[in-house]
């Protein structure tokens, strides 16, 4: 399959490993690019710099094909030391990064003058131009069936991919809701390069998270997920649990509430403690509405060249109607 996508990336398929905090490991990187897609090791998954450059030379002993690293950029009282992160991506040859959270403004002339490629992810049109103006070179749209932080404009990806596709002049990679070959189609049509899939590939073999959590994933509904700090103005989509729920009745109580009083709940080492241990409602499993369309985990190849193959008939039975 041949997109400005895969040809800029060296890919054989047009489908990108969403950087998904503790999931984004060398096994789950590994696996999706020797399937021919992108595979994202997780920058701030490692707990130091240098803890991520063993994992850069990990994922090398386990593929000799193209990965990238996500480094997602948050506001934070003490932030991680991402300039540290982004010289081990500069210093060890990395070639594709996929960036988050805030604009990456501050290392693009850097990563640029070191051949490196950067996708950005953004949740809206606006955000998406200033990243294209900016530099970046290839924009990752997220629709609101995302899991993580689909942004506060609420707007689907039926109506974003086809609005960015028309507004950017470089490649744009639909994100959100996309779990089979329908999906791939779909957003190739809606004028989409590639699409990039998180929640999908957490319910794959070699996703390193418990088999629970997996099972959990393959059980609920589009119906099953919650939007959790909505009154916060910072937006997320979990699957639906006990922490979850009890986040939701937190937010709804008369009088509001303050981070504070979710911060318990929504801890990062929890949520990590919760894909590690399978106790669904331990603490918070990041997913999108893609649940919905997830009845099995298969190991990573198998789930692409599903993809594909489907991608494919699909596209064929759209264009017979056309004639």
């Amino acid at each position: 399959m041949k997109t400005r996508l895969t040809r800029m990336l060296g890919i054989q398929y047009p489908i990108v490993q969403g950087g998904m905090q503790w999931v984004g490991t060398a096994e789950m990187a590994s696996a999706v690019s020797n399937a021919g897609g992108l595979g994202l090791l997780t920058a701030l998954t490692q707990p130091t710099p240098e803890a991520l450059a063993a994992e850069i030379d990990r994922c090398r002993t386990m593929t000799s094909r193209p990965f990238g690293v996500n480094i997602t950029i948050l506001p934070s009282v003490n932030p991680p030391p991402y300039a540290q992160y982004v010289d081990v991506v500069i210093a060890k040859g990395i070639r594709v990064v996929e960036t988050a959270g805030n604009s990456p403004r501050e290392f693009t002339d850097r990563l640029k003058a070191a051949g490196v490629r950067i996708l950005h992810k953004c949740t809206s049109i606006r955000h998406a131009l200033s990243a294209e103006r900016n530099g970046v070179d290839v924009v990752s749209i997220d629709g609101f069936e995302c899991a993580g932080h689909p942004g506060e404009d609420d707007v689907g990806g039926l109506v974003l991919i086809p609005l960015a596709a028309k507004a950017l002049q470089i490649p744009v990679i639909a994100s959100g809701g996309i779990a089979d070959g329908r999906g791939l189609a779909a957003a190739l049509a809606l004028g989409a390069e590639g699409v990039n899939m998180g929640t999908r590939f957490c319910a794959t073999v070699e996703a390193p998270i418990h088999p629970h959590i997996k099972q959990a994933l393959v059980r609920a509904s589009e119906r099953e997920t919650n939007l959790i700090f909505r009154t916060l103005h910072n937006t997320g989509r979990v699957l639906k649990n006990a922490v979850s729920d009890e986040v939701v009745r937190t937010e709804r109580r008369p009088g509001g509430c303050e981070f504070k009083d979710v911060q318990p709940l929504v801890s990062g080492q929890r949520g990590r403690a919760t894909l590690q241990s399978g106790e669904v409602d331990a603490g918070l499993v990041w997913a999108g509405q893609v649940v919905g369309l997830i009845d099995d985990i298969p190991t990573c190849a198998e789930l692409m060249q599903r993809m594909v193959r489907d991608c494919r008939s699909a596209l064929s039975r759209a264009s017979a109607l056309a004639d």
